[in-house]
């Protein structure tokens, strides 16, 4: 099988069921910064996490590919692999962040991205997540969508911005206070 098929050299691709749609369209564009954001979090796991925050990115990026298809797939198409994103991934989202708040200092300012290079790039990723939910919030205005899908983002978003405190605070790594 070849990785190229030639359905997609006129700017068009298609969503699953068929619907032939343009490659800039809105749905695409923010399946589209879901798998951009995947591939963020798998440049933060090169950098060789420790194991505990290493296993969450991993489930993560499963995860996002859930999203992706459930994105890829227009409100009342059925899939083989039917699974969406519901209330327990929230909730395993928000028991991470709530074990991983518990042992860091609380902010009591706003912090500059940074810090390590495991951090720096958790934070990348952090932004990575918040413009699919900019993107996944301008979509849901005008197509029916599952509603945890906003909610999984916005959660992501904050374990990663906590997932990089802690990996900044595991390297020693000073988090830098901004200075209006």
């Amino acid at each position: 099988m070849k990785i190229y098929t030639k359905t997609g050299d006129h700017g068009e691709t298609s969503l699953f069921g068929g619907k032939r749609v343009p490659k800039d369209s809105p749905r695409i564009e923010t399946y589209g910064t879901v798998d951009e954001l995947n591939a963020e979090i798998g440049v933060t796991r090169a950098l060789k996490p420790k194991p505990d925050l290493d296993t969450i990115l991993g489930r993560i990026q499963n995860l996002l590919f859930v999203l992706g298809a459930e994105l890829s797939s227009p409100r009342g198409e059925t899939r083989d692999q039917g699974r969406n994103i519901g209330t327990s991934d929230v909730e395993e989202l928000e028991r991470a962040i709530d074990g991983f708040e518990k042992d860091l200092t609380p902010l009591r300012n706003f912090i500059l991205p940074g810090g390590s290079s495991l951090g720096a790039q958790l934070h990348v990723a952090r932004t990575v997540c918040r413009r699919a939910e900019r993107l996944l919030a301008g979509l849901a205005r005008t197509e029916s969508l599952n509603p945890h899908c906003l909610i999984f983002l916005n959660r992501l978003s904050d374990l990663l911005f906590v997932m990089a405190r802690r990996a900044n605070r595991d390297a020693a790594a000073t988090e830098t206070l901004w200075k209006p």
